[in-house]
């Protein structure tokens, strides 16, 4: 008898179960401890590339922050281990995140 065959004949497979019946263990992933607690509107591990926007994003931050300590490029690129060239361009995501999130205020009032 193959799987799916096994699950139409039971009488209540796992799959008919109530959410509260269910075996679920939320494990989280390796952004969150636990996915119901999690803040993300939906699982950004299931968007496309969502994960790797998400950290790219987040080390974009930290070097704006590294730079607004007065750290070089060279310096920032040392830290993180990755070219300058990588550095210019996440500070650069950063500064027009910023102008667009300005210009949206300033429409908005």
């Amino acid at each position: 008898m193959t799987e799916s065959e096994r699950l139409v004949t039971e009488p209540q497979s796992i799959w008919d179960l109530l959410p509260e019946d269910f075996p679920y263990e939320d494990e989280g992933c390796e952004l969150w401890p636990s996915c119901l607690n999690c803040p993300f509107p939906y699982c950004i591990k299931e968007a496309p590339w969502g994960k790797e926007k998400f950290l790219k994003t987040q080390r974009a931050r930290r070097m704006m922050a590294l730079k607004k300590e007065g750290k070089s490029n060279d310096e920032i690129a040392r830290i993180f281990q990755v070219s300058v060239r990588t550095v210019q361009r996440g500070l650069k995501v950063m500064k027009e995140a910023s102008e667009d999130k300005k210009s949206k205020c300033k429409t908005q009032k």
